[in-house]
């Protein structure tokens, strides 16, 4: 799934080079529309060819044929021999290193940042990249369902990340979005908690935050359970109705022309009332494509407009420090002004394993 010929003639036009040179493998999936370790994708203002090595050569001929992209064989000296008559090249400075700039400069090129334009492009999504990431969506809460029967006393959090991220796996995803999370307990209480050997007990508290990749495209989803209820978690449960209350109101309240910072508002704002604000330590979301933290940023410093077509996450939580954290994350977007959720399949009221 090619990216568009007027979204790519727009990126060119609005990076001003004389051609574009891509090596990163999830920029040369939106270009080309095809999955490479390596390679390059190299547009001129007409064509775009994609620059294979032996590899993927004839596997790229064959996905491509229909698609309007050339596809040749080569490496490096290949791709340089597409873009000779050329003096500039839009290179994405974010993620091109430093070597890199410097062999293309040592052929006489001038280079020229070409991200802005593909990130411009890339936030708004098309009716079939919307449609990969609802199937990115499905597949995680299908394998998440297919997993809370199997939980049980006694596994490790890496155990349980492995059995979910199989059963994503068998609902037909590529692979995951993401180092899969799963806490049990205190740790829980830590966002970016590092899956370990912590055995599950009894009462404990479990965050999983997981998502699956199908074409390239991501999911983001966290839910917070309790397995067993062992009535010590009164504290627990008037939390979790709170941050479910905001995650609810942002898909209530957020609406097309809203900036990143006045989104995360509608969730930091209800916290704020319950004066809990500051135990919410992360923003409220950030957007999701073929990488899973994109643009647009829905935090305190988001000042871009949020816009029908983008996809974002929706993940209020609060962290109490050696106790527990709560989540509810789903992947959502703007359709028609309005939120959208893809997450539709698992519970989000709280769940007693």
């Amino acid at each position: 799934m090619a990216v568009e010929s007027q979204k790519l003639q727009r990126i060119y036009a609005e990076t001003g080079a004389d051609a574009l040179f891509l090596e990163q493998d999830f920029l040369r999936r939106y270009v080309t529309g095809f999955y490479s370790t390596d390679g390059f994708a190299v547009y001129d203002g007409n064509t775009c060819t994609f620059v294979a090595d032996m590899r993927y050569f004839e596997a790229a001929t064959e996905a491509l044929k229909e698609s309007g992209i050339r596809v040749v064989e080569g490496s490096f000296e290949r791709a340089v021999s597409l873009v000779s008559g050329c003096k500039t090249l839009g290179v994405p400075y974010p993620f091109v290193s430093r070597a890199a700039c410097a062999r293309l400069e040592d052929r006489g090129f001038t280079l020229t940042d070409c991200m802005p334009a593909l990130r411009e492009a890339m936030k708004v999504k098309s009716a079939s990249e919307l449609g990969c990431i609802a199937r990115a969506c499905d597949m995680a809460e299908e394998g998440l369902l297919k997993t809370l029967p199997r939980i049980k006393e006694g596994m490790t959090e890496r155990e349980l990340a492995a059995v979910l991220e199989y059963e994503m796996r068998m609902q037909g995803a590529d692979g995951t979005s993401f180092e899969t999370i799963v806490a049990f307990g205190r740790g829980s209480s830590v966002p970016h908690h590092e899956t370990g050997d912590t055995k599950l007990r009894f009462g404990d508290v479990v965050l999983i935050d997981f998502g699956c990749k199908t074409q390239g495209y991501c999911s983001d989803c966290t839910r917070t359970f309790l397995f067993g209820d062992d009535g010590k978690h009164g504290d627990f449960k008037e939390k979790y109705a709170v941050v479910l209350e905001a995650h609810e109101r942002v898909k209530e309240k957020l609406v097309s022309g809203m900036t990143g910072r006045e989104a995360d508002a509608i969730a930091r704002g209800l916290f704020a009332e319950k004066g809990l604000d500051k135990f919410f330590t992360h923003s409220l979301g950030h957007g999701i494509g073929l990488e899973i933290h994109e643009y647009p940023v829905l935090a305190p410093r988001g000042e871009e407009k949020l816009l029908d077509g983008m996809v974002f996450s929706d993940e209020p939580g609060l962290y109490f420090a050696g106790e527990y954290g709560i989540r509810i994350e789903d992947s959502i977007c703007l359709e028609n002004g309005k939120v959208r959720s893809f997450m539709h399949k698992t519970a989000h009221d709280l769940l007693i394993l």
